[in-house]
């Protein structure tokens, strides 16, 4: 395995202040690694996609992590046989995901989480722990949607991340009487939905921990409930359940 490439994601909503300097540091590190992929900065926080040998990552990560606000940083892995990325990016943006809704601060208080476990359980029981049915919801574009997604989920047409309140705003009613799971590529959307979700006044409203990515590794590529693939915004297009290139 040690000749094969390895790709992580990760996010963490927390609040920047040094955004210049610290987008110097991470791509001088990741460049002195041979690592590509893209990292985004914003006040709000960090979300990154970067691959390369294992040693680097490793490195990049822990460099990473001793910074007190990353400290901990929880990743998602995969492997493949060659670099899905053709470059290093390491940007400053507006927001880490585009949601344009300022006052959404995840940092400031998340929804309630469902691991990959307990979701398992609630899609082959039909309801959540209260009884309740349960839907879930995707957050995701439409085209990602296409290539694979939860059975019966929720699928709004979004052409993009931006237009998730508006469609909510549209759709609220439907999700009433129901517990809600929002679920996207790894929880960075979903996280920013529950809350939308949550100040639109949906009563019963959890994020899928981790997103698809966390849920694949986590059931060990049984994936309960799910069918297709996931797309990936990297040269491998989309994971099959087990985290290899569909």
């Amino acid at each position: 395995m040690t000749d094969r490439v390895l790709n992580i994601a990760a996010y963490r909503f927390v609040p920047l202040d040094d955004l210049g300097r610290l987008r110097e540091r991470l791509f001088q590190q990741a460049g002195d690694g041979g690592l590509k992929g893209t990292v985004l900065l914003a006040e709000e926080g960090i979300n990154l996609c970067l691959a390369g040998p294992p040693d680097a990552v490793a490195s990049w990560l822990e460099m990473l992590r001793s910074d007190p606000r990353f400290a901990g940083l929880a990743v998602k892995q995969s492997w493949s046989e060659t670099q899905p990325f053709r470059r290093l990016k390491v940007k400053v943006k507006r927001e880490i995901i585009r949601m344009n809704l300022p006052a959404i601060r995840p940092a400031a208080g998340r929804a309630p989480a469902v691991d990959a476990a307990t979701l398992a359980r609630w899609i082959a029981q039909g309801r959540c722990d209260e009884g309740r049915p349960v839907r879930l919801l995707d957050t995701r574009n439409a085209f990602e949607v296409d290539a694979g997604a939860f059975d019966g989920a929720v699928d709004w047409r979004l052409s993009r991340f931006s237009d998730f309140p508006a469609a909510l705003a549209a759709h609220r009613d439907e999700l009433a009487g129901h517990t809600i799971v929002g679920y996207c590529t790894g929880g960075i959307r979903c996280e920013k939905a529950a809350l939308v979700m949550q100040q639109l006044g949906v009563a019963s409203v959890f994020q899928l921990e981790g997103g698809i990515l966390k849920y694949f590794e986590e059931t060990g590529g049984r994936a309960p409930g799910w069918h297709g693939a996931c797309f990936v915004f990297d040269g491998r297009e989309a994971l099959a359940p087990s985290l290899a290139p569909a």
